[in-house]
């Protein structure tokens, strides 16, 4: 690893200007090390900002129809949170399926909502692979080994499969994403965007989540190594308080997918054949890649069971 200035931030002010200079921002760290020991992005930072010592961003409150979660609240803690378990059980449960303990109790939840994704051609140590995510022409994934990766089309030129295992619940949830410039919806946060996989602008860092409190929600998850991978397919449903349903899937484009059409399957009520249904219909337009056409199988039952289970 090459040598960097490591900064403590007093205030979100501070670390977002100096963001805004070329530093790099680290909440957990889980991720990023990793991203500057093996050196897989074109340009490296000469300071860290560690958000750690920014007084407060690290609760988790209760605001009447809402709570409001600090982005560096722990992913062990937003998951054992009483208040998150009750109003927002699908977030309770995607926190609790990240990785393992020791990096739940280190990985933060605005860490794990910007986290950069996971194809192992982007992820080659020292910029091997220079593909569109980093300014490069191509995207290696596209025709190369794409087992894990997008079945419903390219974002912004990359096939890479969103693996935040939190942004599915939180659109599901309708939260929004606050960061130092501005509010963003959930649902508009999470795009392809250069070597981030979120929405995020030089120089802004998210400070909180604001979850709105739901009738029912749940959260499911197929990985390969259960208790730590990354996600194959995840999903999450959620009733929010005006009674709507919404379906969001992770792990099977760029970003989390909303599924609309699974939603209207299951319009007149939740049985055993509207979420077969459901299924089919939100699996319809689904183009496997020359890798991963199981995934569509996948797929298709993580939102039958989904919804069974959100019925149940």
């Amino acid at each position: 690893m090459r040598k960097f200035t490591h900064m403590q931030a007093s205030t979100v002010r501070e670390a977002s200007q100096n963001a805004e200079r070329g530093a790099m921002v680290i909440a957990g760290g889980t991720d990023l090390l990793g991203t500057l020991k093996d050196e897989i992005l074109p340009v490296y930072p000469s300071v860290v900002i560690d958000l750690k010592t920014i007084e407060g961003l690290d609760k988790i409150e209760d605001q009447g129809d809402s709570l409001l979660i600090g982005a560096m609240a722990k992913l062990a803690d937003v998951a054992d949170d009483e208040a998150v378990k009750k109003h927002c059980q699908a977030l309770a449960e995607a926190c609790g399926r990240v990785a393992s303990p020791a990096i739940r109790n280190m990985a933060t939840l605005g860490g794990n909502i910007c986290q950069m994704h996971r194809c192992w051609y982007f992820r080659t140590p020292d910029d091997r692979f220079h593909c569109s995510r980093k300014g490069g022409n191509t995207c290696p994934a596209y025709m190369g080994d794409n087992r894990y990766h997008s079945i419903f089309g390219v974002q912004n030129g990359c096939v890479a499969a969103s693996s935040h295992d939190t942004a599915p619940a939180l659109i599901a949830l309708g939260a929004v994403i606050i960061t130092s410039k501005r509010e963003v919806l959930a649902e508009g946060f999470f795009a392809a965007n250069g070597f981030r996989s979120c929405i995020l602008e030089d120089g802004e860092i998210v400070t909180h989540v604001r979850v709105p409190k739901c009738e029912k929600s749940v959260f499911e998850k197929f990985a390969l190594r259960k208790s730590i991978d990354f996600p194959i397919v995840n999903c999450a449903a959620a009733f929010g308080r005006d009674k709507a349903l919404r379906v969001v899937m992770g792990g099977v484009y760029p970003a989390p997918l909303r599924l609309t059409a699974a939603e209207k399957a299951v319009e007149k009520g939740i049985t055993e054949a509207s979420a077969a249904k459901a299924g089919d219909d939100a699996m319809a337009e689904a183009t496997a890649l020359s890798g991963n056409a199981y995934k569509i199988e996948i797929a298709r039952t993580m939102v039958k069971r989904t919804l069974l289970r959100l019925e149940g």
